[in-house]
């Protein structure tokens, strides 16, 4: 029988103490503060700001006009009925656009649903994200980025991320794992787990949560007591970092942090503090669980407002032509959509060649199954054909 070491420590187990007070752990009756560089009118320090060139700054403005654009003509497609439920992220900008610029090509990237600026500057084509969200199968291999497909399933991409984190980490990959969730996720097993598992193994792993306030139509205050997402990493040995998700320079200096503190073996959960301007998706009606009063006051507190006073400031919104921005974004978003609409899906094969790297004799029989039923019963396409896509 192998001899195994203890790792037992009588200083792990702490101080005995009669005072049941000194003993009680509380969080206390505020959140933690969140880490911010620019305030809401557009204030800030000139000495603590990160150290940008005015190309990176544009740059990243660019990919906030980019993720607000392809938003409205997401919704104004599904309105028109040529595209599938839609979820945007109108006042998420600067959180999405942030997390993306700060981690590497090599990093990979896991999103759970809005995150189509981050996606393409990842490496996703904006046909592939288009084609998801029309329900085409072909759009979930993603051959040329370090991305995985959206995680509509609540939660079950970050056991996945954190297994992937972990070998990256055995074998000394100098990268990390990104995981992008909403608030909602973290009231899953599946996240409770991969944190606990992700402090256990040391795993290159960021848990970058979109806390935008609200899981589908249940407020943050109702999914849990619980001050802040940030706080919770503490129960499972991670760091935890709180951001002001509308500061989008606060969220891609944190998101630096987190990634080297990642690479030390401290996983981190990166908490952006946001807010959804607009619907969980095209599907929701908002105006049923939260007051006007309430967004009005987050769209005081608009990404773009802020970021465009701190480049006044900085003397580098002379040279941006927004309108030039929006005119390459409308063509690339053009492109994509005569690529979506050319596509040619394959027949019922699909629904089961994606399953496995190889098909098994067992969806090979079924496959054949299906086949002699189509060519007896002809008027089956009938019913394939008029369900739509998406």
């Amino acid at each position: 029988m192998t001899e195994q070491s203890s790792t037992f420590s009588e200083s792990a187990l702490g101080k005995g103490s009669a005072s049941f007070e000194d003993c009680l752990l509380r969080q206390g009756d505020t959140a933690p503060p969140r880490y911010r560089f620019v305030d809401p009118d557009g204030s800030y320090d000139p000495e603590a700001v990160p150290d940008l060139s005015a190309e990176q700054h544009r740059d990243i403005y660019y990919w906030m006009l980019l993720q607000r654009r392809y938003d409205e003509r997401m919704v104004n497609l599904q309105r028109r009925g040529e595209m599938g439920t839609v979820a945007t992220a109108r006042g998420q900008e600067a959180s999405i656009v942030g997390a993306s610029f700060g981690i590497e090509k090599r990093d990979w990237l896991l999103p759970y649903g809005r995150e189509a600026a981050a996606l393409v500057r990842h490496g996703v084509s904006m046909r592939d994200i288009m084609l998801y969200w029309l329900g085409v199968q072909d759009a979930n291999r993603l051959p040329d980025s370090n991305s995985l497909p959206f995680a509509i399933a609540i939660g079950t991409h970050l056991p996945v991320g954190v297994g992937y984190a972990w070998g990256l980490g055995l074998d000394d990959e100098d990268a990390v794992v990104t995981m992008m969730m909403g608030d909602g996720q973290l009231s899953t097993g599946e996240a409770q787990a991969s944190m606990n598992w992700a402090g256990v193994v040391d795993a290159p792993a960021v848990f970058f949560c979109l806390n935008n306030q609200y899981a589908i139509s249940v407020p943050f205050s109702k999914q849990t007591a619980a001050n802040s997402v940030a706080q919770k990493a503490l129960a499972w040995g991670l760091d935890g970092i709180r951001v002001d998700g509308n500061d989008v320079l606060a969220v891609v200096d944190a998101m630096r942090r987190a990634r080297k503190r990642a690479l030390e073996g401290t996983p981190v959960v990166v908490e952006a503090v946001t807010y959804r301007i607009e619907a969980h998706t095209t599907n929701d009606d908002p105006s049923r669980y939260r007051d006007d009063s309430e967004v009005d006051w987050w769209r005081e507190r608009d990404p773009f407002d802020r970021y465009r006073e701190f480049l006044k400031s900085e003397g580098i919104w002379s040279d941006i032509d927004e309108e030039a921005m929006e005119a390459e974004i409308d063509e690339r978003f053009d492109e994509a959509w005569e690529e979506v609409q050319a596509f040619e899906s394959g027949g019922v094969e699909e629904l089961f060649e994606y399953v496995y790297d190889e098909m098994t004799p067992e969806l090979e029989a079924q496959l054949d199954d299906l086949k002699q039923v189509l060519e007896e019963r002809p008027d089956v396409y009938e019913y394939i054909e008029e369900r739509p896509k998406g």
